[in-house]
């Protein structure tokens, strides 16, 4: 069971006791990310991410590195669009050390001129090696084009323009701003106590000001008609993505939402895989999956084809769309769909880091913790009716649109294929 502790200056400490368990994850969850950053510093919560790792003033960067490694033990982070995270596995032997190092990290950055300079460069290099990766850069561009002009449709990594911008006072302010201890969750599961750990993280961050927590820009999308991203470029393979927005991840209908995703495209035995791979062999890859926000959210499709497939494989996909908004999926698949997101939901939850980003996602993004059971009983009280019925409200011209990474100049074929009515 989880337990949620919230301490005098605002920061909350989850746990999750897994006392069968060897190791133990720990995340310190910071609530602000891409949609909370001026346009002319795009990238600023990434770019911040990559520097925590450079040094401390107790620790340089191989030392943060090596205290966490040296013990068999991981450490990454992420940066998403309203959160980012600082994250460490290791035997649950070794917990003080990972909170110590995360601690240190997130609260005593160096942030120095000459990492600074360095990391700027690195960031580029990795912007360049997105741009070479056109499965991920379809996604950049698809969604730029379902949040145009706002930060949702912004690159988390920023622009070689925006990143130049970044200078030194900038880092240092967006860090005391937005990293205060009201806005931030450390989330702890595997084997662990959580009365110790509250005392442990009281005193590891007792010096932390509460600080507050960001607002953002309410999504918004004024479209009447498909919308299509082109890019023409020396490309293998042409690769499609879809994105219809939705909902926010507060609403009831995120349920249905997950379930027609499934069966749609999670896996081998769903309809866009049968269909396209199975029946056509139009594609080696296609799959479908969720995206949610605070206040939008969107279904995504994506494939990767032969460029001369293209536009059979957008017909074919709209049909199957058609199909599930004009009727109910069969009482079998929707069992199936049932299972396989609650067996998906029961496998990640045996994994400790699993654990610790359910604690984090769900505190910061929702308010409170679930339990697996809850979101059990959603899923299952959903309704074949009830996954028609989103299908009909989202699957329209104004919320659909399209990126195409290709070698073949531009068609305006595909935004008619894309087209419901």
């Amino acid at each position: 069971m989880h337990a949620v502790t919230t301490l005098a200056n605002g920061l909350r400490v989850a746990t999750d006791e897994m006392p069968q368990m060897e190791s133990v994850a720990v995340g310190i969850w910071i609530g602000v990310g891409g949609r909370h950053e001026p346009a002319r510093i795009s990238g600023v919560s990434h770019f911040l991410e990559h520097l925590l790792f450079k040094g401390t003033r107790h620790r340089s960067a191989r030392q943060i590195s090596q205290a966490i490694e040296g013990v068999g033990g991981y450490l990454n982070a992420f940066t998403g669009e309203e959160a980012t995270c600082y994250y460490a596995r290791a035997s649950h032997r070794h917990l003080d050390t990972l909170l110590d190092v995360l601690a240190d990290m997130e609260q005593q950055p160096k942030l120095a001129a000459a990492d600074i300079a360095k990391e700027r460069q690195v960031i580029k290099e990795e912007l360049l090696m997105y741009r070479d990766q056109p499965d991920h850069y379809v996604q950049e561009l698809l969604t730029e084009t379902l949040w145009p002009d706002h930060p949702l449709g912004r690159s988390l990594t920023g622009t070689p323009a925006t990143l130049d911008s970044i200078r030194r006072t900038v880092l240092v302010d967006f860090w005391r701003r937005w990293y205060g201890a009201a806005n931030t969750v450390v989330a702890v599961a595997g084997r662990c106590r959580h009365d110790d750990l509250v005392r442990r993280v009281a005193q590891l961050f007792s010096r932390s000001e509460p600080g507050r927590r960001p607002s953002f820009a309410p999504a918004r999308a004024a479209q009447r008609r498909p919308r299509v991203r082109w890019l023409e470029k020396k490309v293998e393979q042409t690769h499609l993505a879809l994105g219809i927005r939705t909902f926010s991840r507060h609403d009831p209908r995120r349920y249905p939402l997950r379930l027609l995703s499934v069966v749609l495209g999670e896996n081998m035995s769903s309809r866009l895989f049968q269909t396209i791979r199975e029946q056509h062999g139009l594609a080696y890859s296609i799959h479908s999956a969720t995206s949610f926000f605070a206040d939008t959210g969107a279904l995504l499709i994506a494939a990767g084809l032969e460029t001369k497939r293209l536009e059979k494989t957008a017909a074919l996909i709209l049909r199957e769309l058609r199909r599930l908004a004009a009727r109910p999926p069969t009482a079998r698949e929707l069992r199936q769909a049932k299972d396989y997101a609650l067996g998906q939901m029961r496998l990640s939850l045996e994994n400790t880091s699993h654990r610790m980003m359910w604690l984090g996602e769900h505190l910061l993004g929702y308010g409170a913790i679930p339990t697996p059971a809850e979101i059990e009983r959603q899923i299952e009280a959903v309704t074949g009716d009830d996954l028609q019925a989103v299908a009909a409200d989202i699957f329209r011209d104004h919320r659909i649109n399209a990126a195409v990474i290709t070698p073949q100049p531009r068609s305006d074929r595909i935004a008619g294929l894309l087209a419901f009515a």
